[in-house]
């Protein structure tokens, strides 16, 4: 009977709209604020699912004295679980302050893989006198695995591996050239402390070098070792100043006889920095870096480069130069074929828009408008029946998960969500995405898919709706298409109310409180302080009125939404530089990754938003120009391919 209560109060607690949950989770809300503040718990709360969290509220105030077999209770009744070790990475911080040695060899898990938590134990067996070979190859092992700075906490092992002669000098200069690759010359000159004297002196003149290239690197012995610093010393001279480090290139080529990985290094930086900012030298810079130092990031820049000046025939070259991998993509598809469509060569455009067009993604449904035919678009269900749903909905993790983020504790929310994915499968992960979103929990679907490419298919997890109605009337009261202020919604907060950026930026649109103020005072909306922008109606009233504002401004949803994620000093300069182009042109030659990508993604989900919200869409290139008045493309599911 006791077992059949429980599982019925799990599935409730799994349902937010049930008043059984709401009561619970304002309870869990209270109990977790009344913990960390030290004040009593209500006993009943015992017995609540995520009472672990609230005990771990309470014990993390006291750390500093905290009794061992106390923590080594927690840890032992809560073993297996994501509260188990949070705390433990907590307590073991806490004990090292107290240095207990004994006590962080007590409270060790294998499982642990966090740096700093390794050297932490690793610190402690040393001093327990427990080091050994099996210690060193640890030790080894953190230092030789990053050219950047380790934790502090790895200091007191790396110490006592010097003094047993296992840091050993190859050990040193392994470091110092990772560190060299990284551009951190502070890294190189830890590294380089233990080396013998003469060695120590020419390793200080590497990182000096990687500070700031100066001629004493003219005179290094000609090795290896020299040209992979010196190459990297100029790379890092091209990035932030291209011109210069054009020109000192030849003479420590020279000097050092650069291979033409060296060169390709240097050559590289120089290339990409200067046709980030489209700079006039940019063709020409790009021509000198050899195919070998070529990756994808630079390739998609010789493209950039090539459409920025009208090239046609060039930028169809570059294209052409890309891997099978990078140049099958929809994206560089549909540039392929743009480029054979303004050479005149129709049939061999209308082919790769025909292949691009089997994508559902930006430069997909472009190609779609080019051919004319409906949207590619094979949505699939959520899998599972009820009784699957009901078994992952009632997983103890995913229980306790849901209801800490009902309680606004997104972050052990997180925890305990990725550890019940550890053990679910494909289809169970799938669901418990739907279960997230059954609670409010609507980004799930950016972090819980896209392990199998299937994942893509599950539109509906991918794109939720949610406050439609409040969308549906704000786009009308500012003459916008909702489809658009959706797909905002989706590309800012994924529909995450109390989302808050780094820069402050706030609510389901990630409104600044400054701009928040702005709109509203411009447009007679009630302004109670930055704190309303997490009230959904608010900030989409707000958001909203913005983007109207914006799409006065520049005329283009398009442009609109670059001026929306950078800002206008920057839009204002694309627009001067190439405000002739073509709009999937001028996205493309966007300086910034994360805006060019942000338009694409927006206007992509504009359409996918359209299809939900009213079974068609308006064809994206009439979409762009902010024509939403034009007959509706329909979407259908290809034909696999014979």
């Amino acid at each position: 009977m006791k077992r059949l209560l429980l599982t019925v109060a799990l599935a409730a607690l799994a349902v937010p709209g049930t008043a059984f949950a709401q009561s619970n989770d304002a309870q869990l809300r209270a109990a977790l604020e009344a913990a960390a503040r030290g004040r009593p718990v209500p006993p009943h709360m015992s017995s609540h699912p995520a009472h672990g969290w609230i005990e771990f509220a309470s014990l993390r105030r006291n750390l500093e004295s905290l009794p061992g077999d106390q923590a080594q209770s927690f840890l032992a009744r809560h073993e297996g679980q994501a509260v188990a070790e949070s705390f433990r990475a907590e307590w073991l911080r806490a004990l090292h302050k107290r240095q207990d040695w004994a006590g962080i060899r007590a409270a060790w898990s294998p499982e642990v893989t966090n740096t700093t938590l390794r050297c932490i134990e690793l610190d402690a067996r040393q001093r327990l006198g427990a080091a050994d070979a099996a210690w060193d190859a640890q030790v080894q092992e953190i230092w030789r695995s990053s050219g950047d700075s380790l934790p502090d906490q790895c200091d007191g092992p790396f110490a006592a591996l010097d003094a047993r002669g296992a840091l050993t000098p190859e050990l040193r200069w392994e470091r110092l050239e990772l560190a060299a690759a990284e551009w951190n010359p502070g890294v190189m000159r830890v590294a380089a402390r233990g080396l013998p004297a003469g060695q120590r002196t020419l390793a200080e003149d590497y990182a000096a070098f990687v500070q700031a290239p100066h001629e004493r690197a003219l005179n290094w012995p000609r090795t290896e070792r020299s040209r992979l610093v010196a190459s990297h010393g100029l790379a890092q001279l091209g990035r932030n100043d291209p011109d210069a480090a054009e020109a000192r290139l030849p003479r420590y080529a020279q000097a050092l006889e650069f291979d033409e990985a060296a060169n390709g290094r240097v050559l590289y930086q120089i290339a990409l920095w200067t046709v980030a900012s489209y700079l006039p030298d940019s063709e020409r810079r790009l021509n000198l870096v050899p195919a070998s130092a070529y990756d994808e990031r630079l390739h998609e820049w010789r493209v950039r480069e090539g459409l920025s000046r009208g090239d046609w025939r060039a930028t169809l070259a570059a294209i052409e130069k890309m891997g099978n991998t990078q140049r099958d993509s929809a994206r560089w598809t549909w540039f392929e074929g743009r480029m054979h469509e303004k050479l005149g060569d129709m049939r061999q455009a209308a082919r790769l828009f025909e292949k691009a067009a089997t994508d559902a993604t930006f430069h997909g449904f472009l190609a779609a408008d080019r051919l004319g035919q409906p949207y590619a678009l094979c949505p699939l269900d959520t899998p599972g029946d009820a009784s699957s749903y009901a078994r992952v909905a009632n997983d103890p993790a995913m229980v306790r998960s849901m209801a800490l983020f009902r309680a606004d504790r997104p972050g052990w929310a997180t925890r305990e969500w990725a550890h019940a994915l550890e053990r679910f499968s494909d289809v169970q992960r799938q669901i418990a995405v739907k279960v997230a979103q059954d609670n409010g929990w609507f980004d799930r679907a950016v972090f819980g898919l896209g392990r199998e490419p299937g994942e893509t298919r599950l539109y509906a997890l991918r794109f939720p709706l949610h406050y439609d109605a409040i969308i549906r009337a704000e786009a009308a009261r500012n003459g916008l298409d909702p489809a658009w202020v959706a797909a905002k919604i989706r590309a800012e907060s994924t529909f995450n109310p109390n989302a808050r950026s780094p820069a402050d930026a706030r609510g389901l649109m990630q409104v600044l409180p400054s701009t928040g103020a702005a709109v509203a005072r411009r447009n007679g909306i009630a302004w109670n302080g930055a704190n309303s922008l997490y009230d959904p109606a608010t900030n989409i009233r707000i958001g909203t009125a913005y983007m109207a504002q914006r799409r006065d401004q520049y005329g283009f949803p398009y442009i609109a939404s670059a001026a929306y994620n950078a800002g206008p000093a920057p839009t204002a300069r694309w627009r001067e530089q190439r405000g002739h182009m073509d709009p999937d042109i001028w996205i493309e030659t966007i300086s910034y990754r994360e805006t060019r990508e942000y338009v694409a993604r927006v206007m992509a989900f504009s359409v996918i938003y359209d299809w939900r919200l009213n079974d068609a869409a308006v064809p994206l290139s009439e979409r762009m120009h902010g024509r939403t008045g034009e007959p509706s493309r329909p979407f259908a599911c290809p034909a696999p391919a014979a």
